[in-house]
């Protein structure tokens, strides 16, 4: 699934540089110069924290929900937004390419000559947000309060990509001072005039020099992520030659908490599917077949009830049989994290603690797999009833996959334990979504790894950077796959961020932190060997 390709020289087809390769000194903040430019991009960013919130404010004000009719123009205001933000960086080559029923964007500063190259992925497509359940603003109307920003894609993923491009307003005035300071033309600094389609916040006098990045980067940051990415697939195909990197990072990922960084390793999995059994042929009044109709609610209980051992873990015959041994050092990293039971439900407000026998809750969130139910609906779920026997009952499953599974197989074990279960009285309808469906990865040992490591440890201002894993899914696997590159994940959510639900907001200091560490990431990479 995942590939290796190793210490020593790797580069992404069709790139011509030297590969990543480890620096002689590993060591977090081994210098004073290695301090003093964590220290500036800091000053860099802190002292432009308003114009930070200020952008994302505004993009969160454009409503981009995928899937929903009415903003399907919002969509594309959203793509437009993110493009024109990427030109006042500076991009040279900026992009909306059309995808399904959205648009992707696509950025490319590659003028380090024999650098590494790096693809960034996010989306800027955000949920159905419903507002009259938010209680600290409406979804589309942003507000800052007591340090995080409020609203709908706020962290999911706008903020994510917005702390990419601060980090790298900051990369560029180090890239400048460097300049200026060494006495000597940077090599990145080239004499360019600005390209027509590109608009400065800061206009430079026609000619004069422009610092680039010091090494090459491609964005990509898609806008169907939150229905499963359906048409990622065919655009890395039709972009493959363009596309390809030494490395992608992936950013669209939790954090372990606020004050404690870990670095993501791994993500789990997804296979949606969508069970509906059926009883008598219309809904039938309770009191007059009451006792003797079959009532699909209940079945579809038995079968849910029936979904789990008595240890916790999933029932389908063969569903473990691939799950494959997790290494042992990533479990001791898992135990070394500061984590308590009590904090967890306090940040997550998941009430409780339930799951698989054996396993600690980090290891049932990133290293097992899992299902849960999404929705469930029989009868009358909304007004008033009328007191039927329903003729329909369905429920939306949600699977999570690990290492060694492979979501066709799960799909077949799913539609072979339903077969099996369901009563004979009752029909039965099962949709699995394979053309959504995205594998489990895990991150191969690279080089990079350990210079993330230093850059988040820079970018947080800890000595101790964790190991963790993420709950959910995402088109990992497929990226590494179609660019044959290793995927690194980074990204700026917390579990108390509200992904997906009422209230969502961002860490306003979390997005400064995650700024810096990217900012941190380029420099650690341009001066691997």
């Amino acid at each position: 699934m995942e590939q290796y390709h190793g210490f020593e020289g790797h580069d992404g087809p069709g790139h011509e540089g030297p590969g990543l390769h480890a620096p002689e000194h590993q060591g977090v903040n081994d210098d004073g110069a290695d301090h003093d430019v964590g220290a500036d991009l800091r000053a860099f960013v802190e002292s432009r924290r308003a114009e930070l919130e200020g952008q994302l404010a505004e993009w969160v004000r454009v409503p981009g929900v995928l899937g929903d009719p009415e903003h399907t123009k919002g969509l594309l205001r959203s793509a437009n937004w993110l493009a024109a933000a990427f030109r006042d960086v500076g991009f040279p080559v900026v992009e909306v390419l059309p995808t399904g029923e959205s648009h992707a964007v696509y950025a490319e500063w590659c003028e380090a000559a024999g650098a590494p190259t790096v693809l960034v992925y996010s989306h800027h497509d955000v949920r159905v947000a419903k507002p009259g359940q938010w209680d600290q603003t409406a979804p589309f109307d942003p507000v800052v309060r007591d340090g995080r920003l409020f609203g709908r894609g706020s962290s999911d993923a706008k903020g994510q990509v917005m702390a990419h491009l601060w980090s790298l307003r900051a990369h560029l005035a180090q890239q400048s001072k460097r300049s200026l300071t060494s006495g000597a033309q940077n090599p990145n600094a080239l004499s360019l005039p600005v390209p027509k389609t590109q608009t400065l916040s800061h206009p430079e006098p026609p000619g004069s020099a422009r610092t680039a990045p010091a090494v090459n980067l491609k964005y990509l940051v898609e806008g169907e992520e939150e229905g499963g990415s359906p048409h990622l697939a065919q655009l890395l195909e039709e972009q493959a030659d363009r596309l390809q990197a030494d490395l992608v990072l992936f950013s669209d990922t939790l954090l372990f908490r606020e004050d404690h960084p870990a670095l993501c390793m791994s993500l789990r999995g997804m296979l949606s599917a969508h069970l509906e059994l059926t009883g008598p042929d219309v809904d039938v009044h309770s009191g007059a077949v009451s006792g003797a109709a079959p009532n699909p609610a209940f079945e579809l209980s038995r079968l849910l009830a029936g979904l789990h051992d008595g240890e916790g873990r999933i029932a389908i015959p063969g569903f473990y049989d691939d799950v494959a041994a997790v290494p042992e050092d990533f479990r001791e990293a898992l135990a070394r994290l500061p984590f308590t039971e009590e904090d967890w439900v306090k940040r997550s407000e998941s009430g409780s603690i339930t799951g698989e026998v054996g396993y600690t809750v980090p290891e049932r969130l990133w290293l097992r797999p899992a299902v849960e139910v999404t929705a469930l609906v029989a009868g009358d779920p909304v007004g008033l009833s009328s007191a039927a026997v329903p003729s329909v009952a369905s429920v939306d499953l949600s699977f999570r996959t690990v290492a060694g599974q492979r979501v066709e197989k799960v799909a077949g074990q799913l539609r072979q334990w339903v077969q099996d279960t369901v009563g004979e009285n009752y029909g039965r309808t099962l949709s699995v979504d394979l053309e959504t469906a995205q594998e489990p990865y895990r991150t191969p040992d690279h080089p990079a790894v350990s210079a993330l490591e230093r850059a988040m440890a820079k970018g947080f201002r800890s000595a101790d950077v964790g190991r963790m894993g993420n709950a959910g899914g995402g088109p990992a696997e497929l990226l590494s796959r179609s660019l044959d590159a290793p995927v690194l994940f980074f990204g700026t959510g917390l579990v108390e961020d509200h992904w997906h639900d009422s209230d969502e907001s961002a860490n306003v200091e979390v997005l400064v932190n995650g700024a810096v560490t990217v900012a941190c990431f380029w420099d650690e990479l341009a001066r691997m060997e």
